[in-house]
């Protein structure tokens, strides 16, 4: 299915505040699209992963990430720009801030999936209208509902459940290398960098899904909508509404006057 198809559908039945984000790894000396602004050349900024899609999301801009853009370790680490050494595999990143111990911070940081060192040698990130490249990853950020939304039409043609994990870190790794490598969607909760380095806000979430699942999930949306699941949700309205006390004198009051009799005094 073609980009600008599967745009349109997610504005139409989804209606996020930002756009939609291509992603395309670099591989095997793969030269990156011709308007894709480097960070460290063209902005003269190291900047973190999270803040290449933010850019592409927010700004409109294509921007291809490399080893030499980055500023977060742990980005440069999930995207296997950087090896792991001792001091990361050894908990220390996570000691004392996301873990009591280095204990449980060697068993957080084992856990993130990563690319394998030198697997990749750029990310570019564009918004989908603009990409004149073909994804392997899109990423759909909005709030609680429109993440719902999303995950409804992922399971409309399949049943079940989409599984997705949690660790308030290193969302980069959710976004990119777990949808990549199962070949399932993920529901992100964007963590603490995605949030202070890239704007994340209060009221967001993601959606991150392989390419391959796009049309899949495009007749998801279409197909939920028939069957009302609808963004915005249509709340329920047609009913009658409990009042107060005194709305109810008041309420009463009118009635009757509507009905010919008189207001009481005051007295």
């Amino acid at each position: 299915m073609d980009a600008k198809t599967v745009q349109a559908k997610i504005d139409e039945y989804v209606r996020p505040t930002t756009f939609p984000v291509a992603v395309k790894f670099l591989r095997d000396g793969e030269a990156p699209p011709p308007k894709a602004k480097r960070p460290l050349a063209d902005l003269r900024r190291h900047v973190t992963v999270c803040q290449g899609w933010a850019i592409a999301r927010r700004y409109g801009w294509m921007m291809v990430l490399r080893p030499e853009d980055m500023k977060c370790p742990l980005g440069a680490l999930m995207a296997g720009f950087a090896a792991p050494n001792a001091y990361y595999e050894e908990g220390n990143l996570c000691a004392g801030m996301y873990t009591a111990d280095n204990d449980a911070g060697a068993r957080s940081e084992a856990s993130v999936e990563k690319f394998r060192t030198g697997e990749i040698d750029g990310i570019v990130f564009a918004p989908l209208a603009r990409a004149d490249f073909e994804p392997e990853i899109l990423i759909v950020y909005g709030n609680a509902a429109q993440v719902m939304r999303l995950v409804a039409a992922a399971v409309y043609k399949t049943g079940g459940r989409i599984r997705s994990t949690f660790a308030a870190r290193m969302d980069c790794s959710d976004h990119l290398v777990v949808p990549l490598r199962s070949d399932e969607p993920q529901v992100i909760l964007p963590c603490n960098g995605d949030r202070i380095f890239a704007g994340a806000q209060d009221d967001e979430m993601a959606f991150s899904f392989p390419w391959t699942k796009a049309e899949d999930i495009v007749e998801g949306l279409e197909g939920t909508q028939r069957g009302g699941i609808r963004y915005p949700i249509p709340t329920f309205l047609t009913y009658e509404p409990s009042m107060p006390k005194k709305y109810e004198e008041l309420l009463a009051m009118q009635r009757d006057k509507a009905e010919g009799a008189a207001y009481p005094q005051s007295k």
